[in-house]
């Protein structure tokens, strides 16, 4: 049933007659968006990243009274060389006025189509003045992981969006390496600047971690290399 309306979600992204990001309606006190990236702010930084040239998207709804829930899947599965990914969230957003605002979260993580336990994350994180902060602890039992996220917003004089993340990983086994030493825990991070050019979406990404070498034999962290590396990447939605 999660397969197929994840495919129906498929066929309404590819629509041609859509020509935003999102497409959004109203129904009764629920509000339901449909797209190509995640909708929540929070969710949206700490939910895994979307496998470089699989099919992505997701259903978002919530109420006026602050609580929502959604799927998000960073891979549909739908050609022979992905594998079906789904990010399912539930949550509680409140806005003290304009400027300040509080979210918190629980995150579940599966592969359906993978036997395997899954995991689950619980989350949180502030709003202020327009930037995001938050946190996430993911309970996974071969990798525990620990996440800060801030999303600054625009900046003025880059004319740019500032995201940062920051996770340490502490591995249920110790990994042993070519040369016999163990590696037990590392910590990666990413710098992104993005912002819209012509309908495109330009991303500038730096990413590192305190692995390298042969340690990076044990690397699965939050970013898609293991040691210094800078990506940039260009995209546009379908709608």
């Amino acid at each position: 049933m999660t397969r197929a309306i994840l495919l129906l979600s498929a066929a309404l992204l590819l629509s041609p007659a859509l020509h935003a990001q999102q497409l959004q309606r109203q129904l009764g006190d629920f509000d339901f968006k449909l797209g190509t990236t995640p909708s929540r702010s929070m969710a949206q930084g700490l939910i895994s990243p979307s496998a470089i040239g699989a099919f992505h998207g997701g259903l978002d709804v919530s109420h006026p009274s602050g609580w929502y829930l959604g799927q998000y899947a960073p891979s549909m599965g739908v050609t022979p060389d992905s594998t079906l990914r789904l990010d399912s969230y539930m949550g509680y957003k409140h806005h003290f006025d304009s400027t300040l605002g509080y979210e918190v979260g629980l995150i579940h993580y599966s592969q359906p189509n993978i036997a395997g336990p899954d995991s689950y994350a619980l989350y949180g994180g502030i709003s202020v003045l327009g930037s995001h902060f938050g946190g996430a602890l993911r309970d996974n039992p071969d990798n525990r992981t620990g996440t800060l996220f801030a999303d600054f917003g625009q900046l003025p004089l880059l004319d740019a969006d500032l995201t940062i993340k920051l996770a340490h990983h502490r591995l249920g086994t110790p990994f042993t390496i070519g040369d016999g030493s163990q590696i037990s825990a590392f910590s990666d991070w990413s710098l992104e600047l993005s912002r819209p050019w012509l309908g495109i979406d330009l991303n500038l990404i730096y990413s590192n971690s305190d692995l390298s070498g042969g340690g990076c034999e044990a690397y699965a962290g939050i970013n898609s290399y293991c040691e210094s590396m800078v990506t940039f990447k260009a995209q546009r939605s379908f709608f």
